[in-house]
């Protein structure tokens, strides 16, 4: 079973390949995903890193959240799932 989990303040520089090698110390990743703007390209400023197990979301939360990456505190914590199919939007009807 794999665990996604949540990470914010992310610097505008940070790449999804940096996450993840800055991640891999506390257990295997399958995926590391800088969240970018769809228009610009640039980083939304937060991202998700999925573990192959648990215990390396567990390692993570404790030794990275509130660490620095690239300059920046970083926020860790297990991920919300959102169910499929469901998007927020501003819009009034």
């Amino acid at each position: 079973m794999s665990s996604k989990l949540f990470v914010g303040g992310l610097s505008w520089n940070t790449t999804s390949a940096a996450l993840e090698e800055a991640f891999a110390a506390c257990g295997e990743v399958v995926e590391a995903k800088v969240v970018t703007d769809r228009d610009s390209g640039r980083s939304r400023g937060f991202g998700f890193v999925t573990f192959q197990d648990d215990q390396g979301a567990a390692r993570a939360i404790e030794e990275l959240d509130g660490s620095a990456l690239d300059g920046r505190t970083i926020r860790v914590d297990r991920a919300n799932d959102r169910p499929s199919g469901e998007r927020r939007s501003n819009r009034r009807w």
